[in-house]
């Protein structure tokens, strides 16, 4: 058993506090947030059951961390209402919408800018 696995594998949680396992070596009935997206589930309010860890030299911990929640307690996913579906279109509009020209850019404006490509460069786009 290499020391960094050792260092990850804590599955009574003595060591981290929660039960804690190695990458990729996570029992069956576990799932982080996005797994459980992936399956049309939510944490539906359930604290975490464990973590996942390995070694990460971009981090100034030195490890990265996932944490997992328990398949049977997860709840389905709330489907979207069709207030919320108007909200989530106004918003998508307001980001395409420029605040210079009050035009639709037709893409996401970027906020480096604050304004369409046309607005930010008005001499590059009439030499074209």
């Amino acid at each position: 058993m290499s020391l960094t696995f050792a260092k990850c594998y804590d599955p009574g949680g003595d060591r981290h506090g929660i039960p804690t396992y190695p990458w990729w070596f996570a029992p069956d009935g576990y799932a982080t947030r996005r797994q459980l997206r992936a399956r049309g589930l939510r944490p539906g309010g359930q604290g975490v059951a464990a973590q996942i860890m390995r070694r990460s030299r971009g981090r100034k911990s030195g490890v990265a961390v996932a944490y997992l929640y328990r398949i049977d307690r997860a709840k389905p996913v709330r489907p979207m209402t069709p207030a919320k579906w108007a909200a989530h279109a106004a918003a998508m509009t307001a980001r395409r919408t420029c605040p210079d020209c009050k035009a639709d850019a037709g893409y996401v404006i970027p906020t480096s800018l604050g304004m369409c490509v046309a607005c930010a460069y008005p001499d590059e786009q009439r030499a074209a």
